[in-house]
């Protein structure tokens, strides 16, 4: 906090500084998330052959995919209540494959992850 903020500070600049933190806090919190997301769909197509997959191999990573897609929806929700509105960047930072920008916004299964 500046020394001007203390000095000056009434009731409700330090009920919006806090609302602030917790904005970022929580925006961090799911940057975190989407990168794990993103990282496990990652590493189960390196570790599987798409061409020759079983249907249970297929159902797995249409999972992860859902997931990561979950995750990239709340990560944008939240960018936008920071006043960030501009998507592209997530996408290109983050490298979102498209088919998980497609399902973004999709009703995660119940065997969702919890955003720890």
């Amino acid at each position: 906090m500046s020394r001007d903020f203390r000095l000056h500070r009434v009731p409700v600049d330090v009920l919006d500084y806090e609302i602030a933190e917790e904005k970022a806090a929580a925006l961090g919190r799911l940057g975190r998330a989407l990168e794990r997301a993103l990282a496990r769909l990652r590493e189960f197509d390196a570790a599987h052959c798409r061409s020759d997959a079983t249907a249970s191999v297929q159902q797995a990573r249409r999972t992860l995919v859902r997931e990561a897609g979950h995750a990239l929806w709340m990560f944008v929700v939240q960018r936008e209540a920071c006043g960030l509105r501009d998507s592209r960047t997530v996408m290109r930072d983050y490298h979102v494959p498209g088919e998980v920008q497609q399902c973004m916004g999709a009703t995660p299964a119940t065997s969702m992850r919890t955003v720890t």
